[in-house]
């Protein structure tokens, strides 16, 4: 038994390389995916303090809006656009409706807020569009199709497919595009102002509202792209909520407020989910992939409760 667990899977990751790369390889893309999933909720939470509960919900939202409308027979490109203006329209609506009456009340009000959202956005979504998976339009949008095989040592072949290589390379082109604009930009300082103190930000001239508005479009645009590639590996339904909700994990060991840390966090439960279902899923039967990121998140709130790069919060008693 001691042998299965602490040796046997790293004497298969040595004799069968190719296979351990292709593993790695999968795990790249999930974490990538993942970190760009964590991205919506940091990029709320440093606004308001608060999780955006109604995160996932978004992301399934943005992706049946852009399928719905060319099914409506709108050219993929124009339904791309208009998605974009949908996902404005929700922003300033969820601005005016939900945050702005809200401003300065406890962060479990706006917590609950985004739960309500979360419910609006189901039952709104399952009138318009129904319940029924949904078929990306990937081609459509020009993404790549099919594999390429790459041979390893002798006998070895790791395969790549092409939406798995677009889905990383987007993934990454909007972190760091966002990276850069929340950190270099006079609207990022203003959202950091905004996220450490609310009427601080007011009483130097910050208009609470319109950061509100920008960051939660800016949430709308990173659930329309993870729509997009999620939905391209798989489908898009309401079933892609639970996949959103992966995130979680991602941020307590990256912190709610770290881009940085969401990108780390993400790889480190893509990596750790796909060469534990390997090598290690078999010990317990399988299936731990749906669990071992919560796993891996409770160990390390034990240790460092922050994140890898969340800021430890000291208060006075």
């Amino acid at each position: 038994m001691l042998y299965d667990i602490f040796i046997d899977p790293f004497v298969q990751m040595v004799e069968m390389p190719d296979f351990f790369l292709q593993v790695l390889w999968e795990g790249f893309v999930a974490g990538i995916l993942y970190a760009l999933i964590a991205l919506g909720f940091v990029l709320i939470f440093k606004a308001s303090g608060v999780f955006n509960f109604a995160q996932g919900i978004m992301v399934v939202f943005a992706g049946l809006t852009l399928v719905g409308l060319h099914e409506q027979g709108v050219p993929a490109f124009l339904a791309l656009i208009m998605t974009i203006g949908v996902m404005g329209i929700l922003a300033y609506g969820i601005e005016r409706v939900v945050m702005r009456p809200l401003v300065n009340q406890p962060d479990i009000i706006l917590l609950m807020a985004t739960i309500g959202l979360t419910y609006f956005l189901i039952g709104f979504g399952e009138f318009v569009f129904g319940g029924e998976p949904k078929k990306m339009i990937a081609e459509e949008l020009g993404l790549p199709t099919g594999s390429t095989a790459f041979e390893f040592g002798e006998r070895g072949l790791v395969i790549l497919q092409h939406i798995d290589i677009a889905a990383a390379v987007i993934a990454i082109l909007m972190v760091t595009a966002l990276g850069i604009f929340f950190n270099k930009t006079r609207i990022g300082r203003a959202l950091r102002a905004v996220a450490d103190d609310h009427q601080a930000a007011l009483s130097v001239g910050i208009s609470l509202n319109q950061i509100w508005a920008i960051v939660w479009f800016a949430a709308g645009l990173v659930a329309l792209a993870t729509g997009i590639m999620w939905g391209a590996r798989s489908d898009v339904s309401f079933a892609l909520e639970i996949v959103a909700f992966k995130a979680l994990p991602v941020l307590i060991l990256g912190g709610f407020t770290s881009i940085p840390g969401a990108i780390i966090g993400g790889l480190i439960i893509g990596f750790g989910e796909k060469i534990g279902e390997i090598y290690w899923g078999g010990l317990v039967g399988g299936g731990i992939e749906s669990w071992l990121a919560y796993i891996i998140a409770l160990v390390f709130l034990l240790f460092r409760p922050q994140g890898l790069f969340g800021d430890k919060i000291i208060e006075r008693v």
